[in-house]
């Protein structure tokens, strides 16, 4: 019970780093803006803390952004229905959402299959499909996790959680002891999305198996 919440508050305390962070890259862009000296020293202090918070999230099971904004409203009264709809969805997948935050992983994963039955495509369904691996990957279930990431690969192609359920499946294959299969996804992630924290990710874990 004790490990568990203190996994809560790390979370927690990741999400409020995060927010730091955020912060931090907003006053940089504006002080950008002004003229006189340079800021590349902040604005690699800025990078090196982002990275360090994405390496931690990518073992905790955090995500920088999962609370979804409002709805956006498209032009006029078009669909009371639909806005209601979309309410109802998200009102699942923050439910959903709040049960994993808490650690109860198990109701968690029901939740969210729950929620993919009912709503298997749109929004949030990649990242719900994605929390599924999260739940088995944080209980220790390494082969389902990889299972469970390989379908937000293949299901939801362009969705935005693709970098990090391959990042999660190389760290799987890792904790499995197959560093063979590690080694090739942390590949995957450094060639399909270079730029990207889960490439940075990716290169130190190389490293790290070399």
């Amino acid at each position: 019970a004790d490990a568990g919440a203190n996994m809560i508050n790390l979370r927690d305390s990741v999400q409020n780093l995060r927010g730091s962070v955020d912060e931090m890259k907003k006053e940089f862009a504006a002080l950008n803006q002004q003229k006189g000296g340079s800021l590349k020293e902040m604005k690699e202090k800025i990078d090196d803390l982002s990275f360090r918070v994405e390496y931690i999230e990518s073992f905790i099971g955090v995500s920088k952004k999962e609370t979804p904004g409002a709805a956006k409203e498209e032009g006029k009264p078009a669909a009371a229905a639909g806005a209601e709809a979309r309410s109802e969805r998200e009102a699942a997948y923050q439910a959903a959402y709040k049960t994993f935050k808490e650690g109860k992983y198990a109701p968690a994963r029901e939740e969210f299959n729950k929620f993919l039955k009912q709503y298997p495509k749109g929004e949030y369904a990649d990242n719900a499909q994605f929390w599924v691996g999260e739940c088995y990957y944080l209980e220790g279930n390494y082969e389902k996790a990889i299972l469970e990431y390989e379908k937000v690969i293949k299901n939801y192609p362009k969705g935005g959680k693709n970098p990090d359920a391959m990042l999660k499946q190389g760290l799987a294959f890792q904790k499995l002891g197959d560093k063979q299969s590690a080694k090739l996804i942390f590949q995957q992630v450094t060639k399909k999305y270079p730029s990207s924290n889960q490439a940075k990710i990716a290169k130190a874990k190389l490293k790290e198996i070399k």
